[in-house]
């Protein structure tokens, strides 16, 4: 019974300490692994952008610079090309316990333009995220995990400083961006949980989303809604496409065979109706007149356009 429990705990402890033990991935040699590729697709019309009052946030005049020339700043979930393919899904091969080797550093997202820096990317659970503010104003890094069956938990709230780099001048001029210091934070997500979003607690248009992975077989499509994984162990799997903006399940059933390229293509449903809350109102309830002072927000960087 003693030596029973003793390998009980030693295994447990090589769970939790080393990524090659039990239920953790396994790396090995994949000599006649397969690829997986294809795209994903946008059915219907890009849905419009969701719209901010930039009176009602700090710093409109900075963040001003991308708006659309009338007090709005404009939030684009989807990025579609001509042929109405999305950039920026993240497709992920679930349930892959051994393969090629897993390396994920800790992903870098950019606050640049009062923007996050990607708008999706991917995480390893209990690893973190490195935030870097490009900017001459303050953000609030407000991080959260969620999912719609069991809903939002906040990870942490952590202020990313005043780019000290830069002058606090004329924030109307250009200027060219120069990272400030790293703020680095860890987190660990709640078992079933997989989604990690970010969002600036002063800026509430500045949004970053991240799937978490526990294997290296995934893919962020790319300008043209493509993507490509290589390497992949021979078999049967999930294969799941997810973008933040979709509700939606996305899961297709895949084989793998040995030294073949394997295609699938997905089909997102665009939102419809009234997809957001936040939308443009003209006239706008709140107007430069609330701030009590003269203010020019003028959209020297980007002219977005709904």
């Amino acid at each position: 019974m003693k030596k029973r429990l003793s390998i009980w705990i030693v295994c447990l402890f090589m769970i939790i300490g080393f990524p090659w033990c039990g239920l953790a991935y396994e790396v090995v040699d994949v000599v006649d692994g397969g690829m997986l590729k294809g795209h994903v697709h946008l059915v219907g019309e890009v849905p419009p952008p969701k719209a901010y009052n930039l009176i009602t946030f700090p710093d409109p005049e900075y963040c001003g610079r991308i708006s659309d020339g009338k007090g709005w700043r404009l939030l684009k979930d989807f990025q579609v090309n001509e042929e109405n393919r999305i950039e920026g899904v993240v497709i992920v091969i679930e349930e892959v316990k051994a393969g090629k080797p897993f390396f994920l550093s800790i992903p870098k997202v950019e606050a640049k333009d009062c923007q996050f820096h990607p708008f999706t990317t991917v995480v390893r659970n209990e690893h973190g995220i490195e935030v870097v503010n490009m900017d001459p104003v303050m953000h609030d890094i407000q991080a959260y995990e969620t999912s719609i069956a069991q809903g939002t938990r906040v990870l942490f709230n952590s202020p990313l400083p005043f780019n000290e780099r830069h002058e606090r001048g004329n924030l109307m001029a250009q200027h060219q961006h120069l990272p400030g210091r790293s703020m680095v934070q860890q987190f660990q997500l709640n078992k079933g949980r997989k989604t990690f979003v970010m969002q600036c607690g002063f800026h509430a248009y500045m949004e970053s989303w991240a799937m978490a992975v526990d294997n290296p077989y995934f893919a962020l499509t790319d300008q043209d809604g493509a993507f490509e994984i290589t390497g992949i162990p021979p078999g049967t799997y999930q294969v799941r496409a997810w973008h933040p903006s979709v509700k939606k399940d996305h899961v297709q059933t895949v084989t793998i065979q040995p030294r073949q390229t394997t295609e699938a293509s997905f089909h997102m449903t665009s939102p419809k109706e009234r997809w957001t809350a936040h939308t443009i109102q003209r006239p706008p309830r709140f107007t430069p007149a609330a701030l009590g002072r003269p203010i020019e927000i003028e959209p020297l960087l980007e002219r977005q356009r709904p």
